[in-house]
Order: structure tokens, then sequence, then C-alpha cells
């Protein structure tokens, strides 16, 4: 099994005619996602890579019972693009986009919290659950079906210890990159929720950084409420104070949001905290 995605998944891609949509929908489709329906605004009737396109999300839902959406819209068009797919009853959004303005994903999340709507990113690789779906731009090729469910605020250190994971023999039942922009989607116990509620996820991995509160809030609801095995690491451990690293969220101010504090949280708990990413994988083959 997986979370979120897997083969009954029916994908829609907003922004399919797009360079960037364009490629990654190829490669999606080689790994075998089922991609039912393209949106981009006054090409309806076209075919792109063998998918239908339509003009508005609600045509494409209507049409092909689409439910879950890929947005490669530019930043400024990724707002309405995300309001649209929820609008039409996409029950999960996955927005590629970067740079999305923090007024506009506001005004997203209360709309998306109000419909029940759930959202991955933006800014962010989004997710796979390998040998089933591939939706975003996950590298399909350094996954393999397996028992570790992993989430995380950076796309490059997933695929990292992923790689290792897969090289050590220990595949991942769904992998999932929620980004690391201040305003979001789901966040990293709305996701640790459905990993524990997940009978073929044995095992967890949480990868954290620098900035806010989410890694705090994460540990305590693992203490609480997770019953399976977590290992964790935190990126930004050299970070200095004021220097916003990578993500827009990962940035020390105040003294709060160190990596000192996070790893402190997960190790009161009980949570092995990895020294380098791949180290997360040696951690979880000991917990297997």
């Amino acid at each position: 099994m997986s979370i979120l995605v897997d083969k009954n998944t029916r994908l829609l891609v907003q922004g399919i005619t797009g360079r960037e949509g364009m490629f990654h929908t190829k490669n999606s489709i080689e790994y075998g996602t089922h991609f039912v329906a393209g949106v981009t605004p006054g090409r309806a009737g076209e075919m792109v890579l063998g998918v239908p396109i339509f003009n508005t999300v609600r045509d494409a839902v209507r049409e092909t019972g689409a439910n879950c959406s890929v947005i490669y819209v530019p930043a400024a068009g990724a707002a309405d693009a995300m309001l649209e797919a929820s609008a039409a009853g996409i029950a999960l959004v996955v927005c590629i986009t970067e740079r999305v303005p923090v007024q506009d994903m506001m005004r997203v999340k209360h709309e998306f919290d109000r419909r029940g709507t759930k959202l991955i990113g933006p800014n962010c690789p989004g997710l796979i659950s390998p040998g089933q779906a591939k939706v975003g731009i996950i590298p399909g090729n350094i996954c393999t079906p397996g028992p570790v469910g992993l989430v995380s605020r950076s796309g490059t250190l997933t695929y990292e210890v992923v790689d290792a994971l897969t090289r050590q023999g220990n595949g991942q039942s769904t992998c999932v990159v929620i980004g690391g922009d201040p305003v979001r989607g789901l966040n990293f116990v709305e996701v640790l929720e459905l990993f524990q509620k997940d009978p073929a996820t044995q095992a967890i991995i949480l990868i954290g950084e620098i900035g806010g509160t989410d890694e705090e809030k994460a540990a305590a609801y693992i203490k609480a409420h997770v019953t399976k095995p977590v290992v964790a690491f935190i990126a930004g451990q050299t970070a200095p104070p004021g220097k916003r690293m990578g993500h827009a969220g990962a940035i020390i101010e105040g003294g709060a949001g160190t990596a000192e504090e996070k790893i402190k949280a997960f190790q009161a708990v009980g949570v092995p905290v990895a020294r380098y990413p791949v180290e997360c994988a040696e951690l979880i083959a000991k917990a297997l």
C-alpha cells in the first residue's frame, strides 16, 4: 500500500503544454503514472503526449474523473491554478511551482482548509509511491517499493536518502516532500498520521531543517501517536542566525528554529537523529 497516491490516482496536469510541464509529464508517463487530462486555456481538443487537453479543470474532472492535479503553472498564476483545482473538486493538489507569493499562499491555504482539499507544496518536487504513481519531479529510477515512508522539507536531501535506502535494499512505501515555504500545504504531523495508519509502512524517515517549529510539533506528535520506528535528520546545523538557508522558511529568527532545538526535541522522544543524510538509511535498517 501507500499514502496519497497509488495505481488508482487519475492525474491531471495544469500547465502541461509548457516546457517544464511537458518534460516532467513525459517522465511520469514513462514511469507508469495514470494521466487522464491536461489543462491549458484555449487549447481544448488537442492531444499532448497522448493526454487530452481541456480549457478548464472543471471540464477535465467532468469528462475524465481526475482526482489529483499537479501544477507546473508559473508563479504569477499558480495560486489561481490551485484554487481552480480545489473548486473543481480535486481531492489532492501538488504544486511544483516555486516563488509563489506568501500573500497568494495565505489565500490558497484558507480556501483549501475550508474545502478540505489536500495540498502538497508549493516549491516542492511532489511525491512518489514507488511502482505505482509519480506525481512531480522526484526521480523514479532511485526509488523502489518497500516498507519505509519518508516525509521531508527538502527535495535534494530526499533524493540522497532514498538512493541510500534503495542501495541498502530497503524500499519506500511513499516519499512525500512537503516543501520549505513558510505557508504551504500538508505538514509533518498530517503526513505522519497517514503513515501511522498505512499498514504497509513499517518505519518512517523525517527530514527537517532549520526555521519554524514544525519539527518540534512532529516530535510531540510522534511521542503521543506514532508506534512505528522513526528516524530524523535536521539540515542547517551550521547555519548562522538571520541567514536564510535554501528555502524561504529555513531561517533562524530571534533564536528560535535552530537545528539544536529540533534535534533535542526528537532525541527527547526517543527518535534517533542522523548526523548526515545517508546515516538515515543506516539507522532505519537497525529499526526494521
